[in-house]
């Protein structure tokens, strides 16, 4: 029998409905056009080792007809965004003439494996960088164009096409070397209680996945599948746009998109993720 329980969160409660972990079918993977196949179900990296057994996509919590919208391409809304960025790609732009494809002679397929081990530590300056760094210093340096807005349909889009060219390859973001000191502060953050509510990413994602917070799933938040379309705010959701959403419900001030406290919480969370498959562009409700 299913039964109500409360989260007490410094004097706020958080209604949980305790239910079965996952409201759509019991498939360990999903296969898009009927050809790709993304691994859904894995077992958890050692990291994890004593938090979670096995690690789910956030398709897992999602309705039959959300999971169907993303396995077929033709019906993904978030392909809208992909095709544009297909066409931006080719498309001359700044003060050197250049366009994406000046450079990446090879097309977004150049970019295969990239978005498996992101973000990554580079190596010529010890920077910790995301997809949208990337995009945006080619756009600044290479082609002398104007940076885009870091939640703009026009960049995530060109993350989306970026990262779809290493869907079905499993996560594999590097935790050890230099990248130690990010992730250990994107795992502090990660274990930190937040605003008003005082609530943890790991309080809802950790301990409490599989029930029920208001009308939907609590997910492991696993972003494999990030950008990912959500039709709550129709249009493609960036990793750091959904960090902000989530600490705002928890009633405090929010980091920016693209602090670098954000970007350590990205690289911590992505290494829950490691042996998933990539899974870009999601859909989720």
């Amino acid at each position: 029998m299913n039964k109500t329980k409360a989260l007490a969160t410094g004097g706020a409660i958080l209604a949980l409905l305790a239910v079965p972990a996952f409201a759509g079918p019991d498939e360990d993977s999903l296969v898009i056009n009927g050809e790709t196949e993304i691994v859904t179900e894995a077992p958890a990296p050692a990291h994890l080792e004593g938090v979670l057994d096995t690690i789910y996509s956030g398709w897992r919590f999602r309705s039959d007809d959300t999971q169907a919208l993303e396995m077929d391409d033709f019906d993904n809304p978030a392909m809208l965004a992909v095709d544009a960025a297909a066409a931006t790609f080719e498309t001359v732009d700044g003060a050197a003439g250049k366009s994406c494809a000046s450079c990446h002679e090879g097309g977004p397929e150049s970019f295969a494996g990239l978005g498996a081990v992101m973000p990554k530590v580079r190596e010529s300056d010890g920077k910790l960088v995301v997809m949208e760094d990337i995009i945006n210093e080619c756009r600044t340096e290479r082609m002398q164009a104007e940076e885009w807005k870091w939640s703009s349909q026009t960049m995530q889009g060109m993350v989306a096409l970026i990262r779809l060219q290493s869907r079905g390859m499993p996560v594999d973001v590097a935790i050890d070397g230099p990248a130690q000191s990010f992730w250990d502060q994107g795992k502090e953050m990660y274990y930190t209680r937040f605003g008003q509510l005082e609530l943890s990413c790991a309080n809802c994602h950790e301990d409490n996945w599989g029930n029920m917070i208001r009308a939907d799933h609590l997910s492991q938040g696993q972003i494999n599948g990030f950008p990912t379309y959500r039709f709550n705010t129709t249009g493609l959701v960036s990793v750091h746009n959904r960090f902000r959403g989530c600490i705002r419900d928890t009633m405090a001030e929010t980091f920016a998109e693209g602090s670098d406290e954000f970007r350590a919480l990205e690289l911590y969370v992505a290494s829950r993720g490691n042996g998933l498959s990539v899974e870009s562009p999601a859909v989720r409700q």
